[in-house]
């Protein structure tokens, strides 16, 4: 299928043939018949990504400062590797659309095949001919309302949104300032509210619109507004004013406030600068009120990813009811996005829209784009001809290829000798196309099926995200190809049970992907403390705080950072000690970890060696991420952040970069699939490392030190390790 994507390094656009999206849970794959080119929010898209590096850094001094920070951490070259991954993701455009539906995922209830839909949601509804969304950014289509008009919906909420924060009642005036696509529907929608209008917009061509769809007066900013504010108000001023112009500068905001009565309000839709004159706002004791986007739901992930729906009762307008309400409002003949000045093209022109509206060429209001009925789809794409076998190459897949996977994992792979670079699959298409193609993969997809069935393929990276762990390793496993998994293994017992009984009746290997034991940071600690008894390690990792919002702090789907994330320092302890940890006893710093989810843990090994975690979200930011000291003997060596150590007898080792040992365990892992050999990993310590992260919380939930099973005792019982009431869920 074809989809335009841009690059937001370049800002090049591109109508790249990309997978076709696969039927994923909780998600409606859509063949698109419209969608909808929105000129102020994606003119500053790809305005943005056409600026220099140093236009952008100025643009976002936010991420400029993560950027300095993670130098100063991990050093030059992972930054840099780091930031040029992120630039060179492929970026979709477009968020609003209609179409049929032609699959439901698993979980999906409201939709079936055949159904006409409308499509919300940037990196969802997107300008492609086949596109996967959401359950809740799905709305029914009425009978009596043409597709090409649902494709506006999003729009419209977006509007109507704007127009709930700012309570119109019957009979109130109104000042919209910016007559754009937004701007033009909240006036439609304004005088299907009983409301007068005044127009506001440079351009007469817009306010001429404006009055044509029902403004009662219609000014440019730098106009005289006594005339109209005795005419209208009585001399009193607007009752509110809604702001949707896009600006640079915070002049529509204080026109807002100059227009408005006392105690009237100033509810702003437009992404405008809010530099902003504290009298303007005093003197009138005005409200200022900010519009997020569709409605209640927006960037909560739960709500959008999720389908967990906010009751009616509630919360009355979410973002899938403000689509519903302006789909009957078209429906009904309330507004027409028919009226509007929008132009509709073929989807095969769509390359030419964009240029014009980059260079101001296109002055239309939108562009709505036509996709072919006949258009193909299919969930993999073969970029190159497969090369001559080489008996001694492993054939490589990635199942996901996000962040870490495209500065880390497949550049490790790509300067591993002896591989053959076969798949690439993702759940975005554009994304897969992009890794297969900058790595050198021989074809790119959505679904999975096509890696575990190609007799190629000798080892399988897995590094979606964690809940789909276990299930995508173990049917790799029985499916006889190799698997290094990202962590975690599993974030239950019985995942962990099922995929290690698929390692046990699979002719390949299962790797872990625990990178750390590989650094020669690592190692050099090892060495030096070699056969000097038990060891006492004090490990401390400056986390930070929880990332807001994110599917990892989700049980289900990510299980949280301890599961997650410790399961890594579990392991490297484990290597120092020469065995994997019998017992821990934790506690959380904070009742609330989704703030705070700072942690510490004991770990008892049985040669009475103890590792003590603090996993800190609330240290200071510019500590070492990750530091670690280790005595055994009279001796102590100590470890900062993979680029520092010392040893004993003051002997320092240094590293340029953060070593962690990434590289060396791919290469190593991929030197074991081919020659035959063993995992670096036994069966029973990824069952114990992973075992010690439930254990953790387990000690957390019940106050009391918990045991760690061994796999042998929880293959048999089923319930070994556990205190009475707990369970391995977090």
């Amino acid at each position: 299928m074809k989809q335009i994507v841009q690059n937001p390094k370049s800002g090049k656009l591109e109508l790249a043939e990309v997978p076709s999206p696969a039927a994923i849970p909780g998600q409606v794959v859509v063949r698109n018949c419209f969608s909808v080119v929105s000129p102020g929010t994606e003119k500053i898209a790809l305005d943005f990504a056409r600026k220099s590096l140093l236009g952008k850094a100025r643009s976002r001094p936010d991420l400029v400062q993560q950027v300095l920070r993670k130098l100063r951490q991990e050093g030059p070259l992972p930054t840099y590797q780091t930031v040029m991954n992120r630039l060179d993701v492929p970026q979709p455009l477009g968020y609003s659309s209609a179409g049929v539906v032609e699959a439901a995922g698993a979980g999906v209830s409201r939709f079936a095949p055949g159904d006409r839909v409308a499509c919300a949601g940037a990196g969802y509804a997107n300008h492609a001919e086949w596109v996967s969304v959401p359950e809740n950014l799905v709305a029914h289509v009425p009978d009596a309302l043409p597709l090409e008009k649902a494709a506006f919906a999003t729009l419209g909420a977006i509007a109507l949104q704007g127009l709930r924060v700012a309570s119109p009642q019957l009979g109130e005036i109104a000042a919209v300032i910016g007559l754009g696509l937004i701007g033009q529907l909240a006036v439609n929608l304004l005088r299907a509210n009983g409301c007068r209008v005044l127009g506001i917009d440079l351009d007469e061509e817009r306010i001429k619109q404006a009055r044509s769809l029902g403004a009662e007066w219609g000014a440019r900013p730098d106009d005289d507004p006594a005339r109209w504010l005795v005419e209208a108000a009585e001399g009193a001023g607007a009752d509110f004013a809604l702001v949707t112009a896009a600006s640079e500068s915070s002049a529509p905001i204080l026109l807002g406030a100059k227009l408005c009565r006392a105690r009237g309000r100033v509810a702003v839709v437009g992404a405008t600068e809010m530099h902003l004159d504290r009298r303007s706002f005093y003197e009138k004791e005005l409200e200022l009120r900010m519009s997020m986007s569709y409605g209640p739901g927006r960037y909560d992930r739960r709500y959008e990813e999720d389908g967990l729906d906010y009751p009616i009762a509630h919360v009355r307008w979410t973002e899938n009811r403000n689509l519903q309400a302006f789909l009957a409002l078209a429906a009904s003949g309330g507004i027409d996005p028919a009226l509007l000045d929008t132009q509709t093209v073929p989807f095969s022109d769509a390359l030419e829209a964009y240029e014009e509206l980059a260079s101001g060429e296109r002055r239309g209001l939108a562009v709505v784009f036509r996709y072919d009925e006949a258009a193909e789809s299919g969930p993999v794409l073969q970029l190159r001809k497969p090369r001559e076998p080489r008996p001694t190459a492993v054939g490589v897949a990635f199942l996901g290829a996000g962040s870490y996977a495209k500065s880390v994992l497949l550049p490790a792979v790509a300067a591993a000798p002896d591989q053959e670079p076969l798949h690439v699959c993702t759940t975005t298409g554009p994304s897969a196309r992009q890794a297969a193609l900058k790595f050198g993969y021989a074809s790119c997809g959505t679904e999975p099926d096509a890696v575990f069935a190609d007799p190629a393929v000798d080892l399988v990276f897995i590094a979606t995200r964690h809940d789909s762990h276990s299930q995508l390793a173990a049917r790799a496993l029985r499916a006889d190809k190799s698997v290094w998994l990202e962590k975690p293994a599993a974030l239950h017992r019985e995942e962990l049970l099922d995929l290690l009984d698929a390692a046990h009746g699979s002719r390949a290997q299962l790797a872990i992907g625990f990178n750390r034991r590989f650094s020669a940071h690592t190692r050099a600690i090892r060495e030096a403390l070699a056969n000097r008894g038990p060891l006492a390690i004090h490990y401390t990792v400056a986390a930070g705080p929880p990332p807001a919002g994110s599917w990892i702090l989700d049980p289900r789907s990510g299980g949280g950072r301890i599961v997650g994330e410790v399961c890594h320092f579990v392991d490297l302890c484990s290597y120092l000690v020469g065995g994997i940890p019998e017992r821990v006893f934790a506690r959380r710093l904070s009742r609330d970890s989704e703030q705070d989810d700072s942690t510490l843990a004991m770990l008892g090994f049985a040669d009475g060696s103890t590792a003590t975690l603090q996993y800190l979200a609330n240290a200071e930011p510019d500590l070492p991420k990750e530091r670690f000291e280790v005595s055994a003997g009279g001796l102590t060596a100590r470890c900062e952040n993979f680029r520092a150590t010392h040893l004993p007898g003051g002997k320092r080792f240094k590293t340029v970069n953060q070593d962690k040992g990434q590289r060396s365990a791919v290469a190593a892992v991929i030197e074991a699939v081919r020659s035959g050999g063993a995992s670096p990993w036994s069966p029973e310590e990824i069952f114990a490392i992973t075992e010690a992260t439930f254990a953790i919380e387990r000690s957390i939930r019940t106050g009391v030190a918990e045991s760690i099973p061994t796999l042998a005792a929880a293959a048999t019982d089923p319930h070994a390790g556990r205190q009475e009431g707990s369970d391995n869920e977090y």
